[in-house]
């Protein structure tokens, strides 16, 4: 259990750096503001380039890959039909959607995928089915729902295109689908850029608890409890349920894949809900919870599966 504790220790450390700089206000009252800005226009996309353009897209074609697709539609196709029966509105629902099935293949499972499963590489189909699947789509989605929505058909066609994120993950699976091997001019200057992404987003996420009340109460708490419950058991479950059940998967591969998915929501959703200021609130609460329900669960799938 080494692994899923270092991980978390990691990130433990980070926010809670974040916490006593909002604290002390050493950043000024717009540090988080900065920092998540940096994060979402410079630093991620930068991580997300150099990340993707280096990956071998073969991993994509399998299936574990599409257990994990599955069983992130299940959790997250629960949460978008509850928000509509509720009427929790788009950029809300979108916001809690993610939460519920997005998980943190990065900062976290990488970690992980290295102390627990042994291979660092398992953990990049995952990342590259939401980093060029469903990051593209809620994004564009966030879009349209808020200011994005205005203007000619052709303009919001063209809006997955205009979102640094989205732009940065899919120039890198450019490069590495054309096999370039970007020269170290670039990439160096690219690779320490990208180096403070997921700094600035921990410490923005611990910047943003000093003030805060207690996670799960208030407006949201019902989007919360929900997209916690199915990030932290829906998800894994469905998962296993998949795996074992439908392809047969047993061992080291059904280890795998409900381990990535039983982890918790990933850290930048708070930098999409920041960066569009929607479900802010939400997406912190949700994340701050379904990480701490996620050390003991991990723990569990691991001595049962592993």
């Amino acid at each position: 259990m080494q692994g899923v504790l270092t991980g978390f220790a990691v990130i433990a450390v980070v926010i809670a750096v974040g916490y006593v700089i909002g604290r002390r206000g050493h950043l000024g009252e717009h540090g988080r503001e900065v920092l998540t800005k940096l994060a979402f226009h410079v630093a991620s996309p930068a991580l997300l380039f150099t990340t993707l353009a280096g990956t071998d897209l073969s991993v994509i074609f399998s299936s574990r890959l599409l257990v994990t697709a599955l069983s992130t539609a299940a959790a997250a196709g629960v949460f978008v039909a509850v928000g509509a029966v509720r009427r929790w509105g788009v950029g809300r629902t979108t916001i809690g959607a993610l939460c519920s099935s997005y998980v943190n293949a990065g900062n976290l499972g990488i970690p992980i995928a290295v102390y627990v499963l042994g291979d660092a590489s398992l953990v990049a189909p995952v990342l590259l089915f939401q980093l060029v699947g469903i990051t593209p789509v809620a994004l564009t989605i966030l879009d349209l729902s808020g200011g994005g929505a205005k203007g000619p058909l052709w303009r919001r066609l063209l809006t997955p295109l205009r979102n640094p994120i989205a732009l940065g993950s899919l120039a890198g699976v450019a490069v590495s689908a054309a096999g370039v091997r970007v020269p170290p001019p670039v990439m160096d200057p690219l690779t320490l850029i990208g180096g403070m992404s997921v700094p600035a987003v921990l410490l923005a996420f611990g910047i943003s608890l000093c003030g805060s009340t207690t996670p799960g109460r208030g407006p949201d708490r019902h989007p919360v409890i929900l997209s916690v419950a199915l990030k932290s058991l829906g998800q894994p479950a469905a998962a296993w349920a998949l795996a074992a059940g439908v392809f047969g998967l047993r061992g080291a591969p059904l280890l795998d894949v409900v381990v990535t998915s039983a982890l918790p929501a990933a850290q930048n959703l708070f930098t999409y809900a920041s960066s569009y200021g929607v479900a802010e609130r939400l997406a912190r609460d949700s994340i701050l919870l379904s990480t701490v329900l996620s050390v003991p669960v991990l723990v569990v799938v691991a001595a049962l599966l592993g």
